[in-house]
């Protein structure tokens, strides 16, 4: 045997040692997606070694596969680490091209960004942290759970990659930040598909009995009109022109103004204000008489394999892309409309390993965990009498988002038909309770997007902000699972508190006490307690003077007011609330006419220490 044919003997079985053995670590995430990077972000801050493993060839979910123009309401509600994130952006604009430019100008504070930046910056977030390793192209494949009577924990994941390649993770506590739930199901974790009747949670937003609907899909292409960088785009497989023809009488009727345009009377939602460098995040035209979103034609995917979800995949973009194509192309189609519609294209520089296409499909919702806590329509609804949501004292993160359906069902033609199920419903700034994270019985496992809640209450919480900021308290909470040796359960609510706190990501929304604030900590953990309830009434709308679009000023009745002096029933009302958190209430200021309300509370914080 000569000596090369030895060694590579010896490498190939040393590698086949390799797969047969199981790697330990401390936490393993599934489903680099933003919540499973701003949870291995977490987690590695907390000093715990992670594995994050991705099925696909690129992080980042949707934020990276065209999902550009975030959805929040206000930027008083961005903390933690999509703030972090969003930072970075501005910081990565600033430093190509500027601080004064377009580009800067442009990112929206970095909420709005090209997916191919949004990719650099969160491949460097996870670039500064030795403790994090990242590994692509891997696939759940199995799940080793021990059962202990009616409680159990994950032993062991198993993944596979290209050409046979496996491996095997053992960790202390894992985290499935997959969009569909992959892992929480194989580790046999209960979770619902579809909608809750109206009386199982006491929902207006839910149907009288429930049923298998699920929310609709789309892309989020990301295009241009600019010519030096739009690609024209071509038929799609399988494509049918007469799959098309009913999109005709749609442009006869008046209701189409144009093929592209902000907010409605169009087919594609080109979101404005641009991306920087001319991008467009395109999207479902909400409540349109042309909608992009195929409600029934994604029931299959939550419980999919690889191959059924690849086929609805494929379904979608044959749709969608066809019907750009058609529009571009086909004479049939009004000359202003085929004009207009071909002004359009795909980015030269955006997705270029998959056509210039987004390698993801938006799944606005799969799988949902029945956990601790059921988050439902009543956890965003305002307490009585108060500008505020209800209470919620385990609180992890917040959240300004409302209920919103793109639709579960569709009647009549497939152009020109109508979406049910859809909804969009105004609330206040929320709280999100540590139980969403929670398996009822497997102790070593917390689940941040999947997270447990209702059809109407999932709504709510599935915005990629929201969801990074329940990553975040998912890793820090599995820190501290391993560092106790606590199943996480069983993670002290407090101590997960404070971390999230000193990480800069809020448990209660407060507009004028932001990250960075000198009382940010104290005002928090005030607010979470109850402190900042019943400052002001419900106000007439629940969210602030429009700025554009889905974007907006401060929630009303949300300030903490430093500033302003206490008043004697105030002050009463507070000093009780300290005397239940267990704090000498007699070392608290009284009311003079010159304490002000944020004396009091860096009184009462300093109590703690």
């Amino acid at each position: 045997m000569s000596p090369l044919i030895r060694f590579l003997s010896l490498a190939l079985a040393a590698l086949g040692f390799l797969r047969a053995q199981a790697q330990q670590t401390d936490v393993l995430i599934y489903g680099a997606t933003p919540g499973g990077i701003a949870a291995a972000v977490a987690a590695a801050k907390g000093g715990r070694t992670v594995v994050l493993v991705e099925p696909t060839a690129r992080i980042g979910g949707l934020v990276t596969s065209g999902l550009s123009h975030t959805d929040f309401h206000s930027l008083e509600s961005l903390t933690g680490a999509f703030l972090d994130f969003a930072r970075r952006v501005e910081a990565h604009y600033a430093k190509t091209y500027g601080k004064d430019s377009p580009q800067v100008r442009d990112s929206f504070h970095g909420t709005f960004a090209e997916p191919k930046v949004n990719l650099t910056v969160f491949e460097a977030m996870l670039a500064e942290h030795r403790r994090i390793v990242l590994r692509k192209q891997m696939a759940l494949a199995s799940v080793a759970v021990k059962k202990d009577g009616a409680r159990s924990r994950i032993e062991s994941v198993t993944f596979t990659g290209e050409e046979g390649a496996t491996l095997t993770m053992r960790a202390k506590v894992f985290i499935d930040a997959t969009y569909e739930g992959d892992l929480m199901a194989k580790a046999g974790v209960p979770w619902r598909v579809g909608r809750e009747g109206r009386g199982e949670y006491s929902e207006s937003l839910a149907p009288e009995t429930a049923d298998a609907q699920l929310q609709a899909y789309n892309f989020r292409f990301c295009m241009t009109k600019v010519p030096t960088n739009r690609v024209t785009p071509a038929m799609p497989p399988g494509y049918h022109r007469e799959d098309f023809l009913g999109v005709l009488p749609a442009l006869e009727s008046g209701r189409i103004k144009k093929v592209f345009a902000y907010p409605r009377d169009c087919i594609f939602k080109a979101q404005t204000p641009p991306l920087p460098n001319g991008k467009f995040d395109i999207n479902d035209v909400s409540q349109s008489f042309v909608r992009l979103s195929l409600p029934g034609k994604n029931t299959a995917w939550p419980g999919g394999d690889a191959a059924a979800r690849a086929k609805i995949f494929a379904e979608h973009l044959r749709d969608q892309v066809g019907l750009l194509y058609f529009l571009q192309n086909d004479s049939a189609v009004p000359a202003k409309f085929r004009d207009e519609a071909r002004e359009w294209g795909w980015c030269k520089d955006e997705f270029t390993e998959t056509g210039h296409l987004p390698p993801q499909l938006y799944v606005r919702e799969a799988r949902r965990m029945v956990g601790v806590h059921v988050f439902a329509q009543r956890d965003s609804e305002h307490a009585p009498n108060d500008a505020r949501a209800v209470l919620h004292r385990d609180a992890i993160a917040m959240g300004d988002y409302g209920n919103n359906c793109h639709g579960t069902a569709h009647e009549g033609p497939r152009f020109g038909g109508k979406h049910t199920g859809e909804f969009y419903n105004p609330v206040p700034p929320y709280q999100i309770p540590y139980g969403v994270l929670l398996p009822r019985d497997v102790d070593n496992l917390l689940v941040p997007v999947a997270a447990s809640s209702s059809h109407v209450g999932f709504c709510a919480l599935r915005l990629e902000p929201i969801w990074m900021s329940l990553g975040q308290a998912a890793g820090h909470a599995a820190a501290l699972a391993v560092k106790e040796n606590l199943a996480v359960q069983k993670v002290s609510v407090p101590a997960l508190q404070r971390r999230l706190l000193a990480d800069n990501s809020a448990t209660i929304y407060v507009s004028d006490v932001l990250p960075g604030h000198a009382d940010f900590a104290a005002v928090q953990w005030w607010g979470t307690a109850g402190g900042l309830h019943g400052l002001a009434p419900t106000p007439i709308k629940p969210r602030g003077k429009t700025l554009h679009g889905q974007y907006s000023e401060a929630a009303p009745g949300h300030a903490a007011d430093l500033a302003t002096p206490l008043d004697a029933t105030l002050v009463e009302r507070w000093r009780k609330l300290a005397a239940e958190l267990g704090l000498d209430a007699a070392k608290l200021p009284a009311a003079d006419g010159k304490v002000t309300r944020g004396d009091f509370i860096r009184a009462a914080a300093k109590l703690t220490k």
